[in-house]
């Protein structure tokens, strides 16, 4: 302990950073919940998929937006979006398309 006595005690110093883990413990408990129900995706191609499901959804809820809402967006956008612009419709840049312009 003694060796690592600097980084143990950093969070004094550094505002940033938090005494506990419990952001990181909160963050696993759904994989931990939705691990069973995985078991069975029925091929490593399912896996995969279930994977980067999980992946943008996690990314969503870290950006603040809610993930039904942008996935609802980006799936009814995504086919008439220039390839060049995807960037706008990560979640961290997204911004909803108004009901009337969706049309």
């Amino acid at each position: 302990m003694l060796n690592r006595w600097p980084a143990f005690t950093r969070f004094l110093t550094d505002g940033r950073i938090c005494l506990s883990n419990n952001a990181a413990e909160r963050a696993l408990r759904t994989l931990a919940l939705g691990r069973k129900a995985w078991l069975f995706a029925s091929s490593d191609r399912g896996g995969q998929r279930a994977a980067m499901m999980y992946s943008l959804i996690t990314t969503a809820k870290m950006n603040n937006v809610d993930p039904q809402a942008w996935l609802a967006d980006i799936l009814r956008r995504i086919a008439n979006h220039p390839a060049h612009r995807i960037e706008e419709l990560m979640p961290w840049n997204w911004t909803p398309q108004p009901k009337a312009l969706a049309a």
